[in-house]
């Protein structure tokens, strides 16, 4: 496997593990942070962030960990050469860390007899069914974190001080203010890999009691993300990240 692939399978594999399971220790019965909430969830889904681009890097890859960030990082460039490589293994990745979070709170699905609390440990959901105005959310907290990270490495503030070593914490801090500015329409999937990998994991896994895996929603948060990643794209070759 190359290199590249290698780390945004891994890299994605450690989001999906540590940002699914904030959900899952928040929302399944019996856990020991059963019931801490929003302000929890979002902040382990940026250290899930931090912590997935750390491990992308180590192991080979760039980092994006996310669709629709590889396919603003081609655009931009205008090298799609590696999108098909990114995107398989952000897909697999996401996938593997679902199975990792229902295989770390094993016992407790049993006991959880919320169907809709067990599906939203591995994928999203709109606080209020809108398709178009959900639509429009994932849209634009995408265009936020691919717009705002590409500020992050662009050569403008590179220039101004050692972003580099910090480009993690940084991106993970980006994720933080998405969930508590713009996460509560859709729960921000902002990422497609993050929601449809472990969509389907939820429909394979033997978890007790479950209902369907919603995937009259599904579309949402995979077109939305690659819209807004994609206007970001076209945004930040023009302003010349």
């Amino acid at each position: 496997m190359e290199k590249g692939v290698f780390g945004e399978f891994m890299g994605t594999m450690v989001l999906i593990l540590l940002g699914n399971g904030v959900v899952a220790n928040v929302l399944l019965k019996k856990s020991k942070g059963e019931g801490a909430g929003w302000m929890v969830i979002s902040t382990g889904w940026a250290l899930a962030v931090m912590a997935g681009v750390f491990t992308a890097i180590a192991c080979g890859g760039e980092g994006h960990l996310n669709p629709a960030v590889t396919l603003a990082a081609a655009i931009t460039s205008g090298d799609f050469s590696k999108a098909p490589g990114y995107l398989a293994a952000q897909m697999a990745g996401a996938f593997a860390g679902a199975c990792l979070v229902w295989l770390h709170y094993l016992p407790h699905w049993r006991v959880t007899p919320d169907a809709d609390a067990k599906r939203a440990c591995f994928c999203t959901a709109p606080a209020i069914r809108s398709l178009g105005a959900n639509l429009m959310s994932e849209i634009i907290g995408t265009f936020v974190l691919v717009l705002v990270a590409g500020a992050i490495f662009s050569k403008a503030v590179a220039a101004s001080g050692p972003v580099a070593g910090l480009g993690p914490y940084l991106v993970g801090s980006l994720v933080w203010g998405i969930g508590l500015s713009l996460g509560g329409t859709t729960g921000y999937a902002i990422n497609p890999a993050r929601d449809l990998g472990p969509r389907i994991a939820y429909a394979l896994l033997p978890i007790a009691r479950k209902e369907g895996s919603d995937w009259g929603y599904a579309a949402v948060p995979v077109i939305g993300p690659l819209v807004g990643g994609g206007l970001a794209g076209l945004v930040a070759r023009a302003i010349g990240f």
